[in-house]
């Protein structure tokens, strides 16, 4: 890639993920390699699955286990948690400058920030200094002002009406 950019997808909406593994497939299909790691996420999800299949150059990497919440975690399963978050930003990291991949997925860091398990400093320092090479995609809500800045492309994804405002549970397939 001649020159690598920053994307990120924001807001209260549902499918900031989806968006970044459509813009990821898009890569693959034009032969980038494309990384992403989640934070925040326990696996389990469909597209998991399918991303599975797809072979070495769409690769997808989680450090967490698999638990509730991080508002019905204990203090010991938030220390925990945010060890796994820490070894997956530091891989995150490790790829990026060694420029392992084309395209890297950041996909919940900003949950992870908001949450207080990783720096804004931290987020800022790495966009400025990613190789010029690598395209940086970054999903989750509530993403500082200062990050925003940063990027060259910000999709708001907004959220009009969701089911769960009705009492509809997350489903298999849809949500997950």
């Amino acid at each position: 890639m001649r020159k690598g950019l920053i994307q990120i997808y924001t807001g209260e909406g549902k499918g900031k993920t989806t968006a970044a593994i459509g813009q990821g497939m898009r890569a693959l299909g034009n032969g980038y390699k494309v990384y992403m790691i989640q934070f925040l996420k326990g696996g389990g999800t469909g597209e998991l699955r399918v991303l599975e299949k797809l072979g070495p150059n769409f690769k997808v990497f989680s450090f967490e286990k698999k638990r509730g919440f991080i508002w019905e975690l204990e203090k010991d399963e938030i220390v925990q948690l945010k060890m796994e978050v820490r070894k997956a930003f530091d891989f995150a990291k490790t790829v990026l400058y060694r420029e392992e991949c084309d395209i890297l997925i950041l996909d919940e860091i900003m949950a992870a920030l908001s949450n207080n398990l990783i720096g804004v400093d931290e987020i800022i320092g790495v966009l400025k200094n990613k190789p010029a090479s690598v395209e940086i995609i970054l999903t989750g809500r509530d993403t500082p002002k200062e990050i925003l800045e940063l990027s060259d492309y910000v999709s708001d994804i907004l959220c009009k009406k969701h089911p769960f405002q009705k009492g509809v549970k997350a489903r298999r397939g849809i949500e997950y």
